[in-house]
């Protein structure tokens, strides 16, 4: 049996949890895991760009940490904008905005160039991120964390493999090279996945989201419980970067090449793929408030385990430990937001949130390599990261306390 959907107009409330649902989250998911390139492409190139230019460690962390800002900036007026005109237009404008932004990093004749361009390729990208979690969200009631999760985990699986293929792209090409096929791939395959998404989402979903899961309650205005979540995801992406970001730079360090950081870097991630999914279906069960803090506390005791082991043989296995650590935390603030917030909002406010976690990745990421140039070592910027992951945890019990412990009602 062929399955056939309007590609334009209103969805209806028989299509929230159903086959067009799920092929609406198929499309995403590939969207993201493409348009994820805008985020992953930088930790790669960064030995290759910091050796041409000839810039210190901290200095060449700053094309990341502006790549993260424009990200986190495109996630709050994207997702705005996403509450206001729908999904498809502003990832349309948002992929041609990724690929020319491409063009012009490959073009870059200082740090400082490259810096700049950089932050347009996190606007560009940013929409297959916070918005795309709230697109998905309104499609979906009863399987909403799983749903969310996997939009989610497409940036993940976009990092487990542009950072096995960018090696080898690099070693015939350089990394110019890499930016520009980058940019080309993401023109030809992005718009046209874009215009697949134009039916916007149904009249009345909140009454219907409201039947299959009612708002939770917690002893805390909107405002503060935002506030409280930007901080936590500031901390817990502080954490989440010292590996993230500086893996690559560390195998280099270590005498272990780029291509093995690569390949630490995409374990870490097909691993959060998987943290990411199991972390949806937990959410679904226990909430995305004790989602959380599981996921909070097993990547602060992963970290832990960056400190004492350097072999090359268990890199692989901590990396994959962190990995399954932390996929699921970013996702929960998602799904967060949509148990004790109005859907009509949930664009808006996820993108804070993501801009908080954002803006974390970006300040641990600068951070990391400054400590590293005071230090030449990498075992204080860990210990900096466990510091923040533990601020996160104390939040995420704080909310708990709030909510009473009370476990949501089952969809």
């Amino acid at each position: 049996m062929t399955l056939t959907f309007p590609l334009t107009g209103r969805g209806t409330h028989a299509d929230i949890d159903g086959a067009y649902a799920w092929v609406r989250l198929a499309i995403g998911t590939l969207l993201a895991t493409i348009g994820g390139v805008g985020m992953w492409a930088v930790i790669v190139v960064l030995p290759a760009v910091q050796a041409e230019f000839g810039a210190g460690r901290a200095e060449a962390s700053l094309p990341y940490t502006a790549t993260m800002i424009g990200f986190a900036l495109g996630n709050v007026f994207v997702g705005r904008a996403v509450d206001r005109v729908g999904y498809w237009l502003p990832a349309l404008i948002a992929s041609v905005v990724l690929a020319a932004g491409f063009a012009l990093a490959a073009t870059a004749t200082s740090i400082v160039q490259f810096t700049l361009v950089q932050a347009v390729i996190g606007v560009g990208s940013s929409v297959i991120f916070g918005p795309l979690m709230a697109d998905i969200s309104h499609w979906f009631a009863r399987n909403r964390g799983i749903a969310v999760s996997i939009a989610a985990a497409g940036n993940y699986i976009a990092g487990t493999l542009w950072p096995v293929v960018m090696p080898y792209m690099m070693a015939h090409g350089g990394w110019r090279f890499v930016y520009l096929a980058s940019g080309v791939i993401c023109l030809v395959t992005m718009v046209p996945l874009a215009l697949m998404l134009r039916r916007q989402r149904p009249s009345g979903e909140e009454h219907v989201t409201n039947l299959a899961r009612p708002a939770q309650s917690i002893s805390l205005s909107p405002g503060a419980l935002q506030a409280l979540l930007v901080v936590a995801g500031l901390g817990c992406c502080v954490a989440m970067s010292m590996p993230q970001v500086h893996i690559v730079a560390y195998c280099v360090d270590l005498g272990y090449g780029v291509p093995r950081g690569g390949e630490m870097l995409s374990i870490m991630l097909a691993a959060g793929v998987v943290s990411r999914l199991a972390s949806g279906y937990l959410a679904d069960r226990i909430g995305g408030l004790r989602t959380l803090l599981v996921g909070s506390t097993l990547q602060c005791l992963a970290l832990f385990l960056y400190i004492p082991f350097d072999g090359l043989a268990s890199l692989y296995v901590v990396s994959l430990v962190f990995g399954l650590s932390q996929g699921g935390i970013v996702p929960s603030y998602a799904i967060i937001v949509r148990e004790y917030m109005p859907a009509a909002e949930a664009g808006q406010r996820i993108g804070i949130v993501i801009l908080a976690t954002i803006a974390g990745m970006a300040l641990g990421g600068w951070m990391s390599g400054w400590i590293y140039d005071l230090t030449g070592s990498y075992a204080a910027a860990f210990l900096n990261g466990i510091a923040w992951n533990l601020l996160n945890m104390a939040i995420a019990f704080l909310l708990l306390w709030k909510s009473g412990m009370a476990r949501p009602q089952p969809a």
